[in-house]
């Protein structure tokens, strides 16, 4: 199929930047950009205009972030989902709503293709074409990385320089950075080398803990349902919740990882991450279902989360078992209600009070004083019964 339209994943940076001029010299199409708002800040200010000056026939800017947060967000904080037992998947968890919002643009202008900046490498080439196939595998897929012959950030740049773009990447700082309303994600150039530190003045979000305040901040955050509907008593659309604990995780510098993962196609990456407001979410999100939640259950969902976290990572948001999996979660996050206080300190996040309407905590219970509902001497047959394959097994093994 001849390819006259294409709809492009356009962000503005040093990728898609010089896509526009080599999709339209190489396929000779119209090229369509498209940037979908989900939290990149000030970075959207000037996106329309250079769009349009490297070769766009039009741009689509468009505001995603609150279906971001309750469509995406949400769910992932409600599983639990951590990607080996650091990332928080701010990269991964915006992939598909802004991969879906682009199949819709391309149904609407009629294209016969969509594009991204994606590398060959990453992980993101997958979360965007597993969405692209998902909703309308009818599309073409342009990915100019397994075609073009440049190779390196530096010819990259040097690709710009010949067109006469401006890049926001340069060769004494060639990192890679992606923004969302989440996180920020810091890749490549200095950060290559895993043996060394990020440099400080990289950070956007969060200040050093050295630099944080000496006194700590207590904070309350109060959940329906598993999810977070105020802060310190006062409700917050869910934007605003996530920007507003941003602001507040940042100050005291929280939310910073520095991780070597490994990626879906089997390379480990060095990544360096803030995720201030997720950091104090995911917390106390937990601490209210130490509460609530019993044991058995509890656990189940400990399994649940692990899988539900390689399901956004590996870009399978738009799967059957994903879809499963939200339906066990939203079951189990039924009770998930009440409030979590932390207290904020140089890096740390540390949940200190907690209660809830569905607590399945009672004192006169686990109370060391005397009380009148629990027999201690009942535990001697249950230790029995409990033990007893334990028992038989070592008997018999020792003949």
């Amino acid at each position: 199929m001849k390819i006259t339209k294409v709809v492009l994943a356009y962000s503005g940076g040093l990728d898609t930047s010089i896509i526009i001029p080599w999709l339209k010299e190489n396929y000779g199409c119209e090229v369509i950009a498209y940037a979908a708002d989900v939290g990149q800040g000030e970075e959207l200010a000037p996106l329309h205009e250079k769009a349009l000056q490297t070769g766009a026939s039009k741009v689509y800017i468009e505001d995603l972030r609150e279906e971001f947060v309750t469509e995406y967000i949400y769910p992932m904080l409600k599983a639990g989902a951590v990607y080996e037992g650091k990332y928080l998947m701010g990269t991964s968890i915006a992939r598909p709503v802004i991969a879906k919002r682009q199949v819709e643009i391309a149904a609407r202008e009629g294209a016969e293709a969509v594009a991204h900046g994606c590398t060959g490498k990453g992980n993101d080439q997958v979360r965007f074409e597993l969405t692209f196939r998902s909703l309308n595998p009818q599309l073409q897929v342009i990915a100019p990385w397994r075609e073009w012959s440049l190779r390196s950030r530096q010819e990259e740049i040097a690709y710009a320089e010949e067109h006469g773009i401006e890049v926001p990447v340069t060769k004494e700082k060639p990192y890679s950075m992606d923004r969302n309303l989440w996180h920020i994600s810091y890749e490549g150039g200095v950060l290559e080398d895993p043996a060394q530190p990020p440099e400080e003045n990289m950070f956007q979000l969060t200040v050093s803990p050295e630099q944080a305040p000496d006194d700590p901040e207590e904070v309350e955050i109060q959940f329906e349902q598993g999810v977070p509907v105020a802060v310190d008593g006062q409700a917050y659309a869910p934007v605003a919740l996530i920007e507003h604990l941003n602001q507040l995780g940042g100050k005291h510098g929280i939310g910073r990882i520095d991780i070597v993962e490994n990626r879906l196609v089997g390379i480990k990456s060095r990544g360096v991450y803030e995720t201030p407001g997720g950091t104090i979410l995911y917390a106390a999100h937990q601490e209210l279902e130490y509460l609530t939640l019993e044991r058995d259950t509890m656990h189940y969902k400990e399994l649940i989360s692990k899988k539900y976290a390689e399901l956004v990572y590996n870009g399978q948001w738009f799967s059957p078992l994903r879809e499963a999996l939200d339906a066990f979660v939203n079951k189990t996050q039924e009770r998930v209600t009440g409030t979590v206080r932390l207290k904020l300190w140089k890096g740390h996040c540390l949940p200190i009070a907690r209660k809830s309407p569905y607590s399945l905590y009672r004192e006169d219970l686990a109370t060391f004083e005397a009380d009148t509902v629990y027999n201690q001497k009942d535990a001697e047959g249950f230790i029995k019964l409990f033990g007893l394959p334990q028992q038989v097994w070592n008997m018999v093994k020792k003949g």
